[in-house]
């Protein structure tokens, strides 16, 4: 059984990258931000007693189950509001803003020049508005496998798929991202 520290420690180690992969998922800051802040309730209450070596697929799982339940309350939602939309003006503003780049772990920023910290930030904007255009299930097979560092039988199991599906989505996403890169003049 996971201690309290030790749950405590392990959603402090996956919050960035939880709330990364909810904001590629719904595109929405504030959305993801509640998403990845639900997900962790539930993990709390529900399955806080499990040892810490099963944290990280209960954790995906509840994170998957708390977005497409997001996403089935936006539906259900933009039915009503768009309905009722029509009755008011076009008044509100719309505030998109752009996901914020992630800072480098490796090195200090103070000794990267002005001009490559632009560079590195732009080359990261890129890399996550491709990521953004993905198919929601390779984007899904992606984030688990290359930024989560997931096998491929574990992704199978949160993805519920066979583990070709995951490896056919993984090398699809990459293919599409590598092309996309380098249409934009970026290499890796």
């Amino acid at each position: 059984m996971a201690t309290e520290q030790e749950l405590s420690d392990f959603l402090q180690s996956v919050e960035r990258r939880a709330f990364k992969q909810a904001v590629f998922a719904v595109r929405d800051d504030d959305a993801a931000l509640d998403i990845v802040q639900d997900a962790m309730i539930k993990l709390a209450e529900k399955y806080g007693d499990k040892p810490a070596a099963e944290l990280p697929l209960l954790f995906q799982r509840i994170l998957q189950n708390t977005t497409h339940d997001w996403f089935r309350r936006q539906k259900v939602r933009s039915t009503w509001v768009s309905h009722l939309s029509s009755l008011r003006g076009n008044n509100d503003m719309n505030d998109n803003d752009i996901l914020e780049a992630l800072e480098a772990e490796a090195g200090d920023g103070n000794q990267e020049s002005s001009a490559d910290h632009v560079s590195r930030a732009q080359i990261l904007q890129a890399i996550d508005e491709e990521i953004q255009r993905l198919p929601a299930r390779q984007r899904e097979a992606f984030i688990m496998r290359y930024w989560e560092e997931m096998d491929v039988a574990e992704t199978a199991a949160l993805m519920g798929c066979s583990e070709g599906s995951v490896k056919t989505h993984c090398s699809r996403a990459t293919h599409a991202l590598a092309h996309a890169l380098r249409a934009r003049g970026i290499t890796l």
